[in-house]
């Protein structure tokens, strides 16, 4: 064999080598190396790494979010009834440091065990202590939120960094004379809610009036007794006003009388000045004066002749005459 056929077979066997001996490692797992079987401590991240090819082998453990999904799983209720869970998705995380504890104890099909057979354990022990109407009607919005709990709960102490995030179940089957019974039991429910909602608005249409009525009341009483309090306000204030026009007459007659008493009061005052014997006297004369008049010459007799009628004796004094 010449030294290039040589050269050849050495450079296809390295290239064999070293293709198996490089493999690659995918974002958001890890692998895990086995060699003759056993699990090997070293693990590895995202890119590419060298393996002993033939010997080693590994596997890719998912690190991030995943979910495993649980399908056509038995349950048997309380009463005897046999019914089938379609689908039950359980969403999950493993944590990347726990990978090798998690495959060295469970393998790296941990889903399996951890999973797969803790949700036919739990769902049948949720089945056994219920009835058919609580496990399809009653209880189902329950059945979740249980699972994901009786999972957690043990999977801290057989798997810890294996998280339960959610737990998705879909209804139940169950079979087909029950199912139509559940139908038209489901049918009468909506008529009896349909009635109720229908008797709700009735009642809500009578208590809308009843307020809209009580409202309508308080309002023309609420206007009642503004107009009744107006006309108080009214009456106050023609009342005062009157009142106010009897104080002002009261006080302008008082004013009034005080005056003519004050005048009154002074010309008594001054009369009793003025009333003296000499000014008695003076008026007297003034009197006299006024009232008496004199008479002159020729007419004496007549004013005297005119008067003997009424003064007789004034009369008789008269001369007789002489022949």
């Amino acid at each position: 064999m010449s030294i290039t056929s040589t050269l050849i077979i050495c450079a296809v066997t390295a290239a064999i080598f070293f293709n198996f001996s490089i493999h690659k490692i995918d974002e958001g797992h890890v692998g895990v190396y086995y060699r003759g079987g056993a699990l090997l401590t070293r693990t590895s991240g995202p890119g590419f790494h060298v393996m002993i090819p033939f010997l080693t082998t590994y596997r890719l453990v998912q690190t991030t979010l995943q979910t495993d999904e649980v399908k056509n799983v038995p349950c048997g209720t309380s009463g005897g009834v046999m019914i089938y869970f379609d689908r039950i998705e359980v969403v999950n995380i493993l944590s990347s440091n726990h990978v090798y504890d998690i495959v060295k104890n469970y393998t790296a099909d941990y889903d399996n065990t951890l999973i797969f057979n803790k949700i036919h354990h739990e769902l049948n022990q949720f089945c056994s202590v219920h009835n058919l109407q609580e496990v399809y009607i009653d209880l189902f919005d329950k059945i979740d939120e249980n699972l994901k709990i009786s999972l957690q709960n043990d999977l801290d102490l057989m798997a810890p960094g294996l998280t339960i995030q959610a737990v998705r179940v879909t209804k139940p089957k169950i079979p087909e004379a029950i199912r139509r019974n559940y139908e038209i039991m489901e049918g009468e429910k909506t008529k009896l809610l349909i009635s109720q909602q229908k008797q709700k608005v009735v009642e809500k249409e009578a208590e809308t009036e009843r307020k809209r009525a009580v409202i309508e009341a308080e309002k023309q009483a609420q206007v009642a007794k503004i107009q009744f309090d107006q006309k108080i306000m009214e009456k106050q204030s023609l009342k005062k006003m009157a009142q106010i026009e009897d104080e002002g007459n009261v006080a302008r007659l008082k004013v009034t009388a005080d005056a003519e008493y004050y005048a009154a009061t002074k010309l008594a005052d001054s009369n009793k000045v003025k009333l003296t014997p000499q000014y008695l006297e003076l008026i007297k004369y003034e009197a006299l004066a006024k009232n008496t008049k004199i008479y002159f010459g020729e007419s004496i007799p007549k004013i005297w002749g005119n008067l003997s009628p009424s003064f007789p004796d004034l009369a008789s004094d008269k001369k007789p005459e002489t022949g």
